[in-house]
C-alpha cells in the first residue's frame, strides 16, 4: 500500500482538519471566551478530551489504512509518534513555567498565550515535517561496504539525513540523562536575552504594564505590544528549538509518511495547554521522566543508525516507548512518595 494517504483518502486529511478547527473554535470561542484561571479539574477534563480525540483518530487510521490490508502498521506508527511527541513535550512545558514566572504573566492570561503559541506550532510543524520527509527521500545513498540485503537481493542503502539525526539523538539522550533537575534551571532562569525578546524589542515598542489580556495596545497615540506578546514570542521560539529534538525523533517511526507524522504530532501538541496547567501544580509527577526520555532518544538514534541492517517493527517500537514512559512515570511517583515520607 502507498503511503500517500492524501491521494488515497483525501477525506481523511479533511476530517482531521475540520475536527481540529472545530475543537480550537470551541476552546477559544466558547469554553475560554473570557480569560480565567484554569483549575486542575478543567485542565484534567481537557487533557482527557484531547487524548480521547487522539485515540479515536488512531482508530480511524487503523480502520481506513490498516484493516482492509490485514495490518496494524499505520496504527502502531501513529501511536508511537504520538507518545514520543507527548513525552518530549514535557520538557517544553517546564520552560513555559519559567517563561510565565519570569514575565510575571497572571494565571488568568496564561491560557490565551498558550493557545496562540500552539497555533504557531501547527504552522511551523507542518513546514518541518513535510520538508523533512521530502529531504529524506532525496538523501538515500548506496555504499559498497553496506553489502546486499538478503531479503530483497538489492544493495543496502544509507540515508544520510537519518544517520545524522541518529547521532544527534544519541547525544541528546546522553545530555538528557545527565541533565540537572528543573528546580536548578528555575533558579537561574533569565529570559531577558532570549532571541524572541530581542526580536520583539527590535521591531516593537513594549509597554511596562499589562493591558488586560491584550497583545497590542495604544499608549499616547503609539501602537505598542504588551509583555503578554513578549511571552508569546519566547514560547514560539522555544517550540522551534524543541522541535529540533522531537521532529527528528518521529522521523525514525515513519520517515516516508508525512500524514501519520503530522496528525500524530498535532494531536500531541494540541493537548499541551491543558497538560501545562496540570504540570504546573504537580511537577513531581515527572521528576524522573528525563531518564526515560534519555533512553527513548538513544533508542531512536540507534534505530536510525542501524536502519540499513535492521528495521524495528512499528509495534515493537511502540511497546518499548510505552514501557519506558510508564516505568519512568511510576518511578517518579514512587520517588516522590518516599521523599515526602522521609
Amino acid at each position: 500500500m502507498r503511503n500517500d494517504h492524501l491521494i488515497d483518502h483525501p477525506w481523511l486529511i479533511g476530517g482531521f482538519a475540520v475536527a481540529v478547527v472545530i475543537m480550537l473554535l470551541l476552546d477559544l470561542g466558547v469554553f475560554n471566551k473570557k480569560s480565567h484561571t484554569i483549575s486542575n479539574k478543567e485542565a484534567l477534563s481537557w487533557s482527557i478530551v484531547w487524548i480521547a480525540l487522539s485515540m479515536v483518530f488512531s482508530g480511524v487510521v487503523y480502520w481506513v489504512l490498516d484493516k482492509p490490508y490485514g495490518i496494524t502498521d499505520n496504527f502502531a506508527k501513529y501511536q508511537a509518534a504520538y507518545w514520543i511527541e507527548k513525552a518530549l513535550s514535557v520538557d517544553n512545558l517546564f520552560v513555559f513555567i519559567l517563561v510565565f514566572k519570569f514575565f510575571k504573566i497572571p494565571k488568568d492570561y496564561q491560557h490565551k498565550v498558550l493557545f496562540w503559541g500552539i497555533l504557531g506550532a501547527l504552522f511551523f510543524r507542518a513546514i518541518f515535517i513535510f520538508a523533512g520527509v521530502e529531504l529524506i527521500k532525496l538523501t538515500y545513498v548506496t555504499l559498497p561496504f553496506l553489502g546486499i540485503d538478503p531479503e530483497t537481493g538489492e544493495p543496502r542503502q544509507l540515508n544520510v539525513v537519518l544517520f545524522v539525526f541518529g547521532i544527534f539523538l544519541i547525544i541528546a539522550g546522553i545530555k538528557s540523562w545527565a541533565s540537572d533537575n528543573h528546580e536548578d534551571e528555575e533558579e537561574g532562569a533569565d529570559m531577558s536575552k532570549n532571541i524572541g525578546v530581542r526580536l520583539v524589542h527590535k521591531f516593537f515598542k513594549v509597554t511596562k504594564d499589562f493591558h488586560g489580556d491584550k497583545f497590542f495596545t495604544v499608549e499616547n497615540g503609539v501602537k505598542m505590544v504588551t509583555p503578554l506578546f513578549v511571552a508569546l514570542a519566547v514560547i514560539e521560539i522555544t517550540d522551534l528549538v524543541f522541535a529540533v529534538d522531537s521532529i527528528p525523533a518521529i522521523f525514525a517511526i515513519a520517515p516516508d509518511d508525512p500524514f501519520i507524522l503530522y496528525t500524530s504530532n498535532i494531536f500531541a501538541i494540541l493537548g499541551l495547554r491543558s497538560l501545562y496547567f496540570l504540570l504546573a501544580n504537580s511537577m513531581d509527577m515527572f521528576s524522573k521522566l528525563h531518564y526515560g526520555l534519555a533512553i527513548i532518544l538513544a533508542f531512536i538514534g540507534v534505530k536510525m543508525i542501524i536502519m540499513p541492517y535492521y528495521h524495528f517493527d512499528s509495534s515493537i517500537s511502540l511497546a518499548i516507548i510505552g514501557s519506558v514512559l510508564a516505568i519512568s512515570v511510576i518511578w517518579s511517583l514512587v520517588s516522590n512518595r518516599k521523599h515526602k515520607e522521609a
